[in-house]
């Protein structure tokens, strides 16, 4: 039986596993045997086939290359109190074209470009004048041009291989970013025709993620990254990124979600949150083991901070299993409007009740309330036990004294230069204990040492839409016109009248019946955060919508907030590119697009060292990854493998 050959990922077979449709209305995959070339030229073995191609965007959430490529070295995040993979976050010699991570992303978009090649090829010439005809055509160009967008984006300019490989090639010459960028639209734009608006099956890629991703490549072709060579369509670019942008906003089908948190309080596989018409592309990961694979979404594992060795607490379903990865920088805490802005308070959190009350800590005679209570716990199961203050530099509320007299383990953040600081030591943060993200905490896991979540990743949310459309409207200098987008999302951030501020987003509550879950201890769960200590203010229930909106382009270029002094910034232009990325950090911090970001627009070195105490990305060679080495050592020319300078004018600048 022949087998499909992998191109461009040092020649090794891919496996051509692939997966079937059940008969219910999600997107459900079954793994089947592996299939010959022949059943490519059948209806159903391409309609399997398309369906395998799903898996290549569970990728992007499997493992540890999901947020190293993505958002370490930045300026939101930092390496935390695990450092195995350091190198991404510091760009020291370790980062180079051998690193794992480096090769992986590579090899696995190849692999499934191959298999959209042989979507696009095969489908016109076997499958048919079935209804669904188009849609898997249209499946194939958009995870074609899905993949080489990654590609582009991590590695500039690759080889363009559009048709199948049936045997083992082994000459590649690279494609210039012109070229890459002009065949992911052409692509893009296929699928656009091809694709319907409404899903076959929940999962399934419709012509609005087409056009969410046109305006996002057409946002990137016009940014700096690509200034040399993008001049004479860059305000075209612009334009139509508008254009697709306003045509998925204005669709119909794609609207946000009521309230921020709606989108992260996850409270069962395949339940409500994941069903938002904001959501307009998600990696469908779901309760069935079998078809997990080998790591299933495991991005929840990678933002928590260290609880488990705290008195009075241990490592539950509800807490997380806390790798300790991506530690949350000042940046990332004080970018927001901690009192006006809703989308801190249900992005992160802040407060952690107690499952181990056996071992919870007791009062000291010194620092007991009333004299009784010395020698007793501080408290109770499922009472509170670790609260983390989101302070401001100069709150003199906090003594290394005085957080001894409060029940809950106290975290305070205190600055350099500040009488009470404490860097170190009890009381502050530190590189294991710091505010973590929550947005993909996963309740659902089997067990409390499972790595294997079970929550959809979103992959595209139409709030990112409306801040592509506001990015390029800014671009162009039309300031006032990209205000209605972006107060549509401030809209949706402020509090509104009467809500309680004292709610944070996690991993919901499926996990309350999971009897894997040590939940016996919690009397009354309740996920709280520190709203109004951290923010030493009474308890409010007006809305704070007037706070959060912006009335007019001068509340961007006359901001005290936005950091623009820090980063040396004075034209309208560099204030508003600024502006742009903090509010996309306010919206999308830790959605796995930050270092991607800050390479197009060219902002990286200065955001990245300003706000990342380890990282050192370097002009002219950080901006992007290496190719990797492995791909330079297999490949020929001529007949014969590269020489050492041929792979050297092949590798990108400064690598």
């Amino acid at each position: 039986m022949k087998k499909i050959k992998q191109t461009l990922s040092y020649v090794t077979l891919i496996s051509c596993a692939t997966l079937v449709f059940s008969c219910k209305n999600f997107l459900h995959e079954d793994l089947i045997t592996a299939r010959s070339t022949q059943d490519f030229e059948t209806k159903d073995g391409l309609d399997g086939l398309v369906t395998g191609m799903y898996q290549s965007l569970k990728f992007h959430f499997n493992y540890e290359w999901a947020y190293t490529t993505t958002n370490y070295g930045v300026d939101e995040f930092t390496v935390g109190g695990d450092r195995g993979q350091q190198v991404w976050n510091s760009y020291d010699a370790g980062l180079n074209s051998l690193t794992g991570d480096v090769r992986t992303i590579w090899d696995n978009m190849y692999g499934n470009i191959n298999s959209a090649n042989i979507v696009i090829k095969n489908v016109p010439l076997f499958y048919g004048d079935s209804p669904e005809r188009d849609t898997r055509l249209g499946e194939g160009y958009f995870m074609r041009a899905f993949d080489y967008f990654k590609l582009v984006k991590q590695y500039g300019g690759v080889p363009l291989k559009l048709e199948p490989s049936m045997t083992v090639e082994r000459e590649f010459t690279r494609n210039a970013a012109p070229e890459v960028y002009d065949q992911i639209i052409a692509d893009f734009n296929m699928a656009f025709d091809l694709l319907p608006p409404t899903p076959a099956q929940t999962g399934r890629i419709t012509k609005w993620a087409a056009a969410h991703f046109l305006a996002k490549v057409h946002l990137f072709r016009a940014s700096e990254l690509y200034s040399d060579w993008n001049g004479a369509t860059r305000d075209a670019d612009l334009e139509q990124a508008v254009n697709y942008a306003d045509q998925v906003i204005n669709s119909g089908y794609h609207t946000l979600a009521n309230d921020f948190r709606d989108l992260w309080h996850f409270t069962e596989v395949d339940g409500p949150n994941e069903r938002l018409p904001e959501v307009i592309l998600a990696a469908q990961f779901s309760g069935n083991v079998a078809t997990q694979g080998r790591y299933g979404n495991q991005i929840h594992l990678y933002y928590p901070s260290v609880y488990q060795n705290l008195p009075g607490m241990q490592r539950d379903i509800p807490g997380g299993r806390e790798f300790q990865r991506l530690r949350s920088t000042d940046y990332a805490l004080d970018v927001y409007d901690r009192v006006n802005d809703s989308r801190f308070w249900k992005s992160f959190k802040t407060v952690y009740l107690s499952n181990n009350p056996n071992s919870a800590p007791v009062w000291s005679e010194q620092h007991a309330p009333t004299p009784d209570l010395a020698g007793r716990p501080k408290f109770s199961g499922g009472e509170e036990a670790i609260r983390y203050i989101v302070n401001n530099p100069g709150d003199e509320r906090y003594t290394a004294d005085n957080i001894l007299q409060r029940a809950p383990h106290m975290f305070v953040r205190y600055f350099a230069g500040e009488s009470e600081n404490m860097h170190g030591g009890h009381g502050n943060y530190e590189a294991s204990r710091f505010v973590a993200l929550s947005k993909f905490a996963d309740g659902s896991r089997v067990s409390v040492a499972s790595q294997a979540g079970q929550r959809d990743g979103i992959l595209a949310r139409v709030a990112e839409t409306y801040l592509i459309a506001a990015e390029a409207l800014g671009r162009l200098g039309r300031y006032d016109q990209a205000l209605p987008y972006i107060n549509r999302l401030r809209e949706r951030a402020a509090y509104k009248g009467g809500e309680d501020r004292s709610f944070h987003s996690d991993g919901g509550i499926a996990y309350l019946n999971n009897p894997a879950a040590n939940t016996a201890a919690f009397v009354s769960y309740s996920n709280r955060n520190t709203y109004f200590e951290s923010n030493s203010i009474p308890e409010s229930t007006a809305s704070t919508l007037e706070q959060l909106r912006l009335n007019s382009v001068a509340d961007i270029f006359n901001s005290t907030n936005e950091f623009y002094d820090l980063l040396g910034v004075g034209s309208d232009a560099e204030k508003f590119l600024h502006f742009i990325l903090n509010e996309r950090s306010r919206e999308l911090m830790g959605e796995l697009m930050r270092w991607e970001d800050l390479a197009r627009t060219r902002t990286l070195v200065k955001r990245a060292t300003l706000f990342n105490d380890e990282a050192r990305p370097l002009e002219n060679k950080h901006y992007l990854r290496p190719v990797p080495q492995s791909f330079l050592d297999d490949i020929y020319t001529a007949g014969r493998p590269l020489t050492p300078d041929e792979k050297s004018a092949m590798q990108n600048p400064g690598w």
